[in-house]
């Protein structure tokens, strides 16, 4: 294979992040299996690393790459329709018809694809956990190994995870569409929990020297717009809009010119997108009138008290605290009691927060949680316990893998 030069490789990798998803869906809809699929975005990949360094990026890069894509994927078929005929021939049975390829109904709208293929990741043929898993793989672009830091699980037990579900989608034949009726209700929640996981990992990268992707969040959000269009009563996923679409209006001011990270206290708050908050908090509303208490409901209305104050000083964390607290009650997750310690510390002090930070050191899926040490860290500081404060910033730095989170919080370890 041709090595491609830096400049033409790091174009490789962008145009990738961009295409991928729309790829892998429009060839599931061609092929109607989500493993082949991936295999034929992935040598289309590799036609490219090997003829752009030569040929140059071409002007339609995305173009390029379906036609690459598509073209061994009608190969594919091809192939299959033929030995099917061979076998049928020595059955003394000959195939009804002569052109098979005509009856296959190619994807002319790719970003309708991408929801139809979260809707097949999310057949209730699979897992809770695979559901999300294979959605993360092959829709938002993720590595095994981010996936597999996400579920706090070894990266040859997430490989071994993902490559299952993707043999029971086939094996069981799940029809590449999105659902209707009671069907569609079935899988709404897998649904609206990838999304919001994909934001997620847009918002705040799990590896790289990027603290964020905000290409992964504007996915994610247009895939939720397109949920509520489906699902116009379903207060939850108004509810992932409106959080969305909230957090989201804070991505300008998220770094500064250099890419370092700035912190939600320290944000310029003219800098953050009030069209996203608008829309957000329209989205808010349609939850109240719906009568939303869904965990994403909640969410969302935390997300609002943070929207709605004019600086960080004059923030409701009283609120956010209570709010949390009906969270952690209704919804309990260490994830959630760490982000009601914070609140609470805000509230009521750091050594309230600290307190409550405490209970989940012991917890086993928080031991290489590095939001853990960051958050202990912060309030020991606050607290005047500097040598403790620098030892679990120390620690949080080591277990984060994104390059900007960790200069972050090595500079913690100076400054306290």
């Amino acid at each position: 294979m041709t090595r491609a030069p830096s400049a033409t490789q790091q174009a490789i990798e962008a145009v990738w992040r961009i295409e991928a998803a729309r790829l892998v869906s429009a060839l599931a809809g061609l092929v109607s299996d989500v493993g082949l699929a991936e295999d034929l975005a992935q040598d289309a990949l590799v036609a490219a690393l090997e003829q752009w360094p030569e040929s140059g990026v071409p002007d339609n890069p995305g173009a390029w790459l379906m036609a690459v894509a598509h073209r061994r994927g009608v190969d594919t078929i091809r192939r299959a329709v033929l030995l099917r005929r061979k076998v049928e021939l020595l059955g003394r049975e000959l195939p009804a018809h002569e052109a098979p390829m005509d009856e296959i109904e190619l994807e002319s709208h790719v970003d309708d694809a991408v929801l139809r293929l979260m809707f097949t990741a999310c057949h209730p043929v699979l897992s809770a956990e695979a559901r999300v898993a294979l959605a993360l793989k092959v829709v938002a672009g993720l590595s095994t190994e981010e996936i597999a830091r996400a579920f706090r699980v070894k990266t040859t037990t997430m490989a071994a995870r993902i490559t299952r579900a993707k043999k029971t989608l086939a094996e069981a034949r799940v029809p590449f569409e999105v659902p209707v009726g009671d069907a569609l209700a079935d899988r709404l929640g897998s649904v609206l929990d990838t999304v919001l996981l994909v934001f997620n990992e847009g918002y705040t990268a799990t590896a790289g020297a990027s603290w964020a992707r905000a290409d992964l969040c504007q996915e994610a959000m247009r895939l939720g717009r397109m949920l509520t269009s489906l699902a116009p009563r379903e207060p939850e996923a108004h509810a992932v809009v409106a959080l969305m679409e909230i957090q989201a209006s804070r991505l300008p001011a998220r770094t500064g010119p250099s890419g370092e990270i700035v912190t939600l206290d320290e944000q310029d708050r003219g800098r953050w997108d009030r069209l996203l908050i608008t829309h957000g908090l329209g989205a808010l509303d349609r939850v109240e009138e719906l009568g939303g208490t869904g965990p994403y409901a909640l969410q969302a209305r935390i997300a609002a008290c943070h929207a709605r104050a004019p600086s960080a000083d004059a923030t409701d964390w009283e609120r956010i605290a209570s709010l949390y607290e009906v969270l952690a009650t209704s919804y309990p997750s260490p994830i959630v009691e760490l982000n009601r310690a914070v609140a609470v510390a805000m509230a009521h002090g750091p050594a309230a927060g600290l307190a409550l930070a405490d209970t989940l050191v012991d917890v086993p899926a928080m031991r290489s949680y590095h939001l853990l040490p960051s958050v202990r860290g912060d309030l020991l500081a606050r607290l005047g316990r500097s040598a403790e404060a620098r030892a679990e910033f120390a620690r949080a730095a080591s277990l984060t893998a994104n390059a900007a989170e960790r200069a972050h919080l090595l500079a913690r370890v100076m400054d306290a």
